[in-house]
């Protein structure tokens, strides 16, 4: 908490907002997107499958591939205390429907389905988009997979991100990744290698949680230097990675409030 809360006040003497920015790429992104304030009516689906979640109190038993919960040390968990402390928060659920809306994504990955509440934003986000998700617990996986049914354009698959990621089908190149699982720096610069192929010019990764410990401060420093990466904006929860090539290389802190 110590650490989070050092780095979010060195955020803040950095961070500004679309007034500084001089990018016409980022300046359009942030007020037609990040900033975007339209109650769109999917909002009330994000809304509504979480308040389901919130409200189920059966057990299920969590098997852990990366570090694991900072709140609980036990395997077994109530689904609305996952949905509650662990699962995406209803902000940032609607601004990932309006990333998956403004990039009008096709093809989009998630690395961490946990309850499926960003695989749900993501799969209502663009019309005709196909979203794969990965889940490493076998249990929050096969729940997911019943509460998505309703979405077949929504596929989940369970197993380790280092394994199924060899056994993906040979989709197009990916319009959107979003990281959301074993926060360490060693996975996640890998999961980041191993994807670079797979992404193309107007492609996005979104990295979650890369103030959540060191490692993942340090995870997301290394990527905002490697040479493929041209534009970042580093909102403290979110990392978001851009490889435009006609794009000059900047990297940016953008105050978002809402996403807390």
């Amino acid at each position: 908490m110590m650490f989070q809360l050092t780095q979010y006040l060195k955020f803040l003497l950095h961070a500004t907002n679309e007034h500084d920015v001089h990018s016409p790429f980022v300046y359009q992104l942030i007020t037609q997107c990040l900033y975007d304030k339209t109650p769109y009516a999917a909002y009330g689906k994000l809304k509504s499958y979480r308040q389901t979640l919130l409200k189920n109190q059966a057990i299920v038993s969590i098997t852990d591939l990366g570090p694991g919960s900072k709140r609980s040390k036990t395997p077994d968990r109530k689904i609305a205390t996952i949905a509650r402390h662990s699962g995406s928060s209803l902000a940032k659920t609607k601004l990932l429907y309006r990333l998956s809306q403004y990039f009008k994504c096709r093809n989009s990955l998630e690395l961490g389905t946990s309850l499926g509440l960003a695989t749900q934003a993501l799969g209502i986000g663009a019309p005709n988009h196909r979203v794969t998700t990965i889940e490493g617990c076998p249990n929050l996986a096969k729940l997911a997979q019943q509460n998505l049914k309703a979405y077949p354009n929504v596929s989940c698959l369970n197993g380790s991100f280092s394994e199924v990621l060899t056994q993906l089908p040979q989709y197009p190149p990916y319009d959107l990744v979003f990281f959301d699982g074993n926060h360490t720096q060693k996975a996640t610069l890998s999961y980041f290698e191993t994807l670079l192929p797979h992404a193309h010019n107007d492609t996005v990764f979104i990295f979650d949680d890369i103030n959540w410990n060191p490692d993942m401060a340090a995870a997301w420093e290394l990527i905002k230097t490697h040479p493929k990466v041209t534009v970042t904006i580093d909102t403290f929860l979110w990392g978001l990675v851009f490889f435009r090539k006609e794009q000059a290389k900047q990297d940016f802190k953008i105050r978002l409030p809402f996403l807390f």
